[in-house]
């Protein structure tokens, strides 16, 4: 009669080790999905940010250019050559030793 009780036993232990491999099983098969769910959504966020580190490193190199372009501006404002064609353009002013010709206007 012993032999009858531990058969039972045996098979009781056996159907919880079975169990408990299974839950086991099904919780690292979660995970895994869970991780891997994760990591293709960080490839999508890694793509979309070196998308915009390109179009940021881009607007940079952009900017330095307009401002040495603007330094460049600066300094040719500061020069008599600049004064002369402003005073020329804008002003309508000439120096003394240049001779101002005049197209004459057509009669009709």
């Amino acid at each position: 009669m012993k032999t009858r009780g531990t058969g039972r036993k045996k098979r009781r232990e056996g159907l919880g080790n079975r169990l408990a491999i299974i839950g086991i099983t099904v919780v690292v098969l979660s995970l895994a999905v869970v991780v891997n769910v994760k990591n293709t959504s960080m490839e999508k966020k890694l793509v979309e940010y070196q998308a915009k580190e390109e179009s940021l490193t881009r607007q940079v190199e952009n900017e330095q250019k307009r401002a040495t372009e603007l330094e460049e501006r600066r300094v040719y404002v500061q020069t008599k050559q600049y004064i002369e064609e402003v005073a020329k353009q804008k002003l309508g002013l000439v120096k003394p030793d240049e001779i101002l010709l005049k197209p004459r206007p057509k009669d009709n």
